[in-house]
């Protein structure tokens, strides 16, 4: 008997074998039998529910790989939850993540694990902050990160991603004809952006608490200790970060990366489940930290995944005028033509300063 598999019944280790291979760097043998029997009863209650489980790349591995319908970036499962013929959405991430699928899939039950899985970012400005810097800035397009709250993307022109955040920023500027546009809320974010265009950017300071605490001496150091690892950073991080790394990229153009190229050693500059994520995929990969843990996405288990489908509790809701309103910025990025390149941030750029007006 495999290890990991003492104690489980025959149909328990049939079924979940596949997911203990890419999850046994990071799980315990001791850990397994428990988190097995959840994971069989989890997919027993997606059929009945006829609902899917959203495994944001974040999630720790065991419902990543285990219980995850889709997984991916947000905006990516909230697309695919919309495709979804499901009837319940379980967004195993944080709560602006369940506010988008609802915008997305108006008519499905999204449910949430935790209802105090939130965000430092999203949570760092209202749909109120919005109104008034759209007064301070008239004509001015508004654009959005998705890291945002159903109530900030109300009142958005057109909603981004770390992954197509240039390609929005100027595209807003020639739709409506300005040289400067609004990128909310993520100051670190509109920062690398501006590295990379030659819009004006005007700013918020909101911070992702997990990339915030990332700095270009954190990857100077793991250079000298690794030298041959390659550093993948997110551009939520510093620009210092995103200057000292070999590569930076939204969550599904790092992934792509290390698939594509398998380096021998990586280091993401990301939250910490990630990596361990990718490791199941491509176990000959060594990851290597530094690790920064998202409190609000630790609150998501496998004990309260299966709750939630037990007792169809913790639903999200968005009033209806909001989804409407909302539901224009969020459609009007996806209807825009993907890069014409793959996502990533031009690292000879991000070594030149830009001047970025922070509200």
């Amino acid at each position: 008997m495999a290890d990991g598999m003492f104690g489980l019944s025959d149909s328990t280790q049939r079924a979940t074998a596949p997911v203990w291979e890419k999850v046994k760097s990071h799980v315990t043998p001791i850990e397994w039998p428990a988190q097995a029997e959840l994971i069989v009863e989890i997919n027993r209650l997606k059929a009945e529910r006829n609902a899917v489980i959203l495994a944001h790349n974040y999630m720790t591995p065991e419902i990543f790989h285990g219980v995850g319908d889709y997984v991916g970036d947000s905006l990516g499962l909230a697309k695919e939850a919309a495709r979804s013929p499901a009837k319940v959405i379980v967004q195993a991430g944080v709560h602006f993540m369940a506010e988008t699928s609802k915008i997305l899939s108006p008519d499905k039950t999204v449910l949430i694990p935790d209802l105090k899985a939130g965000c430092s970012l999203a949570e760092a400005i209202t749909g109120a902050d919005v109104r008034l810097i759209k007064q301070r800035y008239p004509g001015l397009p508004v654009v959005t990160y998705v890291n945002t709250t159903a109530d900030v993307k109300a009142e958005t022109d057109i909603c981004c991603t770390s992954a197509n955040a240039v390609q929005v920023v100027e595209w807003a500027a020639k739709e409506w004809g300005v040289d400067r546009v609004i990128l909310i809320p993520d100051e670190f974010l509109a920062r690398n952006v501006a590295a990379q265009t030659n819009v004006g950017i005007i700013a918020w300071k909101g911070r992702c608490i997990v990339h915030e605490r990332f700095t270009g001496e954190d990857i100077r150091e793991m250079r000298a200790a690794y030298p041959g690892a390659e550093i993948l950073a997110h551009p939520e991080c510093p620009e210092d970060v995103l200057s000292a790394a070999d590569f930076a990229g939204s969550t599904a153009a790092m992934t792509d990366y290390v698939m594509a190229k398998k380096p021998k050693q990586v280091v993401l500059i990301t939250e910490c489940s990630m990596a361990s994520n990718i490791k199941g995929d491509v176990p000959e990969v060594d990851f290597i930290g530094p690790c920064n843990m998202c409190p609000y996405m630790k609150r998501i288990t496998l004990e309260n995944i299966r709750d939630c489908l037990l007792h169809m509790q913790f639903e999200v809701t968005v009033p209806d005028d909001m989804i409407v309103k909302a539901a224009l910025a969020v459609q009007r990025m996806i209807d825009l033509p993907p890069p014409a390149i793959p996502a990533r941030y031009d690292l000879v750029k991000a070594k030149h300063h830009v001047a970025v007006e922070l509200i």
